[in-house]
């Protein structure tokens, strides 16, 4: 802001700024994105019958009301860049655009016939009474002529005066006037009487028909109450903000990003003042004087919205790659995020592809959003009934169409929400103490990790000694996931409900269990296939020392980040990270109401961050999409876990997968650190164990017992690599 933002600017001469920009201009390099510039015959055959511009015209605001006016006379260098031509053919009408286009205006044309079919009756009905109404007003209005109107009060008039002479002047030349004028009524019902009859017979029958019709026609407009109307209005388009150069300067001066008396401080355009492509909105790219950037305008978004006089919910702004200073300005006809979506196109119950990216809602501009799983970790948070569930159930949903995903689902808090996946699910637990879904929760989520944690090195040894040409970067391709002659390198997905209550369970010690086998599965599952997907209401604040640092990690570590409405900025930072408050991104300021359940910020998924718009898949939607997923599962035989009957069982112990998982990252580790560890991590495995014991153990499943330098210390030990190769041929 600049030290004088908050002063009351003097006047100005809107021309001789317009003339100075012109001059001083050196052309926009960039056209507003997909924009289509429209002209004023354009906008006028626009459907907009029924739109109510919010400026009155006046000399300041040229065209307001009217037309769109571009930001710059058409052909100046500021208004196309230089060697920009403009479309040959519109944009709406570009062979990727038409079927849209197409659909659009049959799906309009359809509703405005259907429309008006059903009310048909009533019509006719209308029609019958507008037009007896106006044959009624035609015959009264002849017979007031005939008879001379106000010629009561003219008579009065002199009679009251006593003018004698004066009453019997009126009186004999209003006998003389009404005498003429019957006789002019008695020749026209004279002539209409004989004239109609021939003309009915000689005449063709369409034609008298069209007459007929045409009468009727002008005797119901003439006949029609004021105010009223014969046919109803299918669709009314919705009161919008007309954009023009003035308004848009007026938003950006009131917000303190410039000074229109300074010529280094003007706001700038660089591009025409236009319509998007689908026709939701007026959008323009600005450019702020020298010193301001993105930040600036972030902060001030409430401020250009009332200084634009709409709602903070109708304006967006989009940074713009070319320059710190420069970004989009879109205003939408009305708030978008309070439209909804609808269904989620997973209802057609087809088969999907997790590496595949698939719509999850729109953007505010109407565009699809879509995400793609693969290779990223997600992290959902919100208030409590804004949505958040609701999405991550529908990625889960996804997962579920794809028959070679093993899904796993972990729902803390014990809801009925995730009760249709027990259809599918390889494993499923429900809350943290026992209930009739799951017996031991907290015992089969620990034994669900180390499961997982064995699936990732199972998968990392059988890609080792895959070649490259089936495995060209080392990890898991689409190819292979499909591949029937490698059942175990599937993609497997851990959604989890509430994560966050299994980093607060009553043992300390199981919960630096959880905590660090988490934190190692989110580390090195990605290359192996493994998909995260976390949801909490509580981001932050959650477990003490260890727990709580290896939490944050875990958490500050997913890739993608989905928040809806949040209750603070702390919330909201804590699910997106600083670096999106900084970027003007916070899910505080989200609306509120039931309107907008299901709407919050995508980022990390582009360059951009949306405002999604979520699709909706209810309970009901859910239970249809998960039955045809296990159907699919069922026919190509690839039912398993829980889903499939199995009965989920911790084994007594897994000597090499438990080794593995306390050596964590490190390559080599002593007998008496991984015994240590072992008694650490998993006592009610391990408690009392000594060295030679877990050596002897190992050494008896093929493990070599090798000298390992570690901490400036040679003494016996294992490297993780022979524990990989033993398992390898274990499970071969």
């Amino acid at each position: 802001m600049t030290e004088n933002a908050n002063e009351i600017p003097e006047p100005i001469d809107l021309d001789a700024r317009r003339a100075r920009r012109d001059d001083n201009s050196q052309g926009g390099e960039n056209s507003a994105g997909i924009a289509v510039p429209l002209s004023a015959g354009e906008v006028e055959r626009m459907d907009t019958a029924y739109e109510v511009a919010l400026d009155d015209d006046s000399d300041t605001a040229p065209g307001a009301g009217k037309v769109l006016v571009p930001v710059d006379a058409p052909g100046l260098p500021v208004a196309v860049a230089a060697g920009e031509r403009l479309p040959i053919i519109p944009v709406h009408l570009l062979p990727q655009n038409l079927r849209a286009t197409v659909r659009r205006a049959v799906a309009r044309s359809g509703h405005v016939a259907a429309f008006h079919a059903v009310r048909s009756p009533w019509y006719g009905a209308k029609l019958a009474w507008f037009a007896g109404r106006g044959f009624t007003r035609v015959v009264s209005n002849q017979l007031r002529w005939w008879w001379v109107p106000n010629s009561f009060a003219l008579e009065q008039k002199a009679a009251d005066g006593n003018e004698l002479k004066e009453w019997e002047k009126i009186h004999r030349e209003l006998k003389r006037t009404r005498l003429w004028r019957g006789g002019v009524l008695a020749a026209q019902n004279l002539g209409l009487a004989i004239s109609a009859p021939i003309a009915l017979n000689a005449a063709p029958t369409a034609a008298a028909a069209v007459a007929g019709a045409g009468l009727v026609a002008a005797a119901a407009h003439y006949g029609r109450p004021a105010g009223q109307t014969l046919v109803g209005t299918a669709v009314v388009a919705p009161r919008f903000r007309k954009l023009n150069s003035d308004i848009v300067l007026r938003a950006y001066y009131a917000a303190g990003l410039g000074k229109p008396d300074r010529t280094d401080q003007e706001v700038r355009f660089g591009s025409q003042m236009s319509r998007d492509a689908r026709n939701t909105g007026s959008q323009v790219l600005v450019d702020l004087p020298y010193g301001k950037g993105w930040t600036d305008v972030a902060n001030c978004r409430e401020k250009i919205a009332s200084g634009l006089d709409v709602h903070v919910n109708q304006v967006f702004l989009t940074p713009d790659k070319s320059s710190s200073r420069r970004h989009t300005l879109f205003v939408a006809d009305r708030d978008p995020l309070a439209v909804p979506v609808g269904r989620t196109s997973l209802l057609d119950c087809k088969r999907r592809s997790i590496w595949k990216a698939f719509v999850i809602g729109r953007d505010e501009r109407d565009s699809p959003v879509k995400l793609s799983l693969m290779w990223n970790s997600l992290l959902v948070g919100a208030q409590p009934r804004k949505g958040k569930t609701y999405f991550a159930r529908l990625l889960a949903l996804y997962a579920a169409l794809d028959p070679n995903v093993r899904l796993i689902v972990v729902d803390g808090k014990n809801s009925p929400d995730w009760l249709a996946f027990k259809k599918v699910a390889h494993r499923i637990v429900f809350g943290t103490h026992p209930n009739p879904n799951t017996d031991d929760p907290i015992e089969t989520f620990r034994a669900i990790l180390d499961e997982i944690l064995a699936h990732i090195d199972r998968v990392n040894s059988i890609l080792t000694t895959l070649p490259v040409e089936l495995c060209p970067e080392g990890k898991l391709t689409e190819e292979l996931h499909n591949d029937p002659r490698y059942p175990d390198l599937h993609v497997l997905v851990l959604v989890m409900e509430e994560f966050q209550v299994y980093f607060e369970t009553e043992d300390q010690n199981v919960n630096k269990e959880i905590a660090a086998k988490l934190s190692r599965i989110q580390a090195v599952g990605p290359s192996a296939g493994v998909i995260i997907e976390s949801s909490s209401q509580k981001p932050s604040g959650v477990g003490a020392g260890d727990v709580a640092r290896l939490f944050n990690r875990y958490r500050d570590n997913h890739t993608l980040r989905f928040a809806l409405k949040c209750g603070n900025r702390v919330v909201s930072e804590a699910i997106l990270g600083g670096d999106a408050y900084q970027e003007g991104f916070d899910a505080a300021t989200l609306p509120v109401g039931d309107e907008y359940r299901g709407v919050g910020y995508l980022y990390g998924a582009s360059d951009a961050t949306p405002t999604v718009r979520t699709e909706l898949a209810d309970a009901t939607d859910a239970d249809k999409i998960l039955t045809a997923a296990r159907v699919l599962r069922e026919r190509l035989g690839l039912l398993s876990g829980m889903a499939a009957g199995e009965e989920m069982q911790r084994g007594s112990r897994d000597v090499l997968a438990d080794i593995l998982t306390v050596m964590g990252a490190d390559t080599a580790a002593h007998w008496d650190t991984i015994a240590g560890r072992l008694a650490d991590q998993m006592p009610e495995q391990y408690d009392g164990t000594t060295p030679d014991a877990i050596s002897a153990q190992a050494r008896g499943l093929n493990v070599s017992s090798v000298n390992v330098k570690r901490d400036g210390a040679t003494r016996k030990g294992a490297k993780s690599e022979d524990i990989r190769a033993a398992i390898a041929r274990r499970n071969t």
